[in-house]
């Protein structure tokens, strides 16, 4: 569960999360792990309480600095040790109660189940937005995955491995243990709206979420602007054809300056477009070749019978 500014949800949430342990057999054991990336409100300390009460199932993970819910998420699957995980935000808006369902599933031999969202409880604007970006990642990346998206998930470890193997930095979590092509389940749900505390999830997180799914996922955008460069180069030619053969196509209302004037402003701004679409692959390039660590740790607060090695395996992260 990564937490950001979250200190009026804990409480709620994780009395729902204790309430669902009946609904599961006998057998099962859980294991909480709550990842703060770096609040600077009182969710750490609303944490700390959850963890107070269940020492020996919780594990409390405090980054360093914020790097973002995905990135936290990845903190958080370092740490997991369970034989099949879920990854829930602390808003309430994804429900807690389709987890033991989910769970079943699970049981079944599915290891990639995921929570469905077939309509929000929302504004228009916030809808329409996140059906823009659901739709685009589908048309244009991962075809196979449901529409309306997903955050609440269950995946089995080997999945959980499998991500954290790759720590890819600049990706989403979420699509990428999509882009792994297990088969999955999808349980339709409507999203509720947040009734408690203020989203830090802006439209510049949003907008560079969507940025980065797309360059981690498709290099479509790549192949369209080699083929609208050849399109304006092919334009290019047959104007010069033109010119040449003495063929008159400028109106006689507007002078060959402004023609020519317009023509140049339109293939810049074409070209200055194509460049930014380059400059995010390479950006994306050079940000692996870095290898900065994805998150930082500042602590771990987990229970003292599990293994200091494990601890010290996931802070070199």
């Amino acid at each position: 569960m990564p937490c950001y500014f979250s200190e009026e949800n804990i409480a709620e949430t994780t009395e729902i999360l204790i309430g669902n342990e009946a609904l599961f057999p006998a057998d099962v054991e859980f294991e909480y792990v709550f990842v703060d990336d770096d609040s600077r409100d009182n969710t750490f300390a609303e944490i700390m309480k959850f963890y107070d009460k269940y020492p020996l199932k919780t594990k409390v993970v405090k980054l360093a600095k914020n790097v973002g819910s995905y990135h936290a998420l990845l903190a958080g699957m370092n740490y997991a040790t369970g034989d099949c995980n879920i990854m829930l935000a602390p808003d309430l808006q994804d429900p807690p109660e389709l987890i033991p369902k989910m769970y079943e599933h699970w049981r079944k031999g599915v290891k990639f189940v995921v929570a469905n969202r077939v309509g929000r409880d929302e504004s228009f604007f916030q809808s329409f937005l996140s059906n823009i970006y659901h739709f685009l990642i589908r048309t244009l990346a991962l075809k196979d995955v449901p529409e309306g998206g997903f955050d609440l998930i269950l995946f089995d470890k080997q999945l959980r491995e499998e991500i954290v193997k790759i720590n890819e930095p600049n990706t989403n979590i979420i699509y990428l243990l999509a882009w792994l092509d297990f088969d999955y389940v999808a349980i339709p749900y409507i999203r509720r709206k947040r009734e408690k505390g203020k989203s830090m999830w802006t439209f510049k997180k949003k907008f560079n979420l969507f940025l980065n799914s797309l360059v981690s996922f498709t290099n479509i955008p790549l192949r369209f602007s080699l083929f609208a460069g050849l399109l304006v180069l092919l334009c290019s030619f047959i104007y010069f054809v033109l010119l040449l053969s003495g063929v008159f196509i400028f109106s006689s209302s507007m002078p060959q300056f402004d023609w020519l004037a317009l023509m140049f402003m339109s293939f810049s701004g074409v070209m200055m477009v194509f460049l930014g679409i380059l400059g995010e692959y390479m950006w994306k390039a050079i940000e692996e070749s870095r290898n900065r660590p994805t998150f930082i740790i500042d602590k771990v607060i987990q229970n003292k019978s599990d293994s200091q090695g494990e601890i010290n395996k996931a802070a070199n992260y």
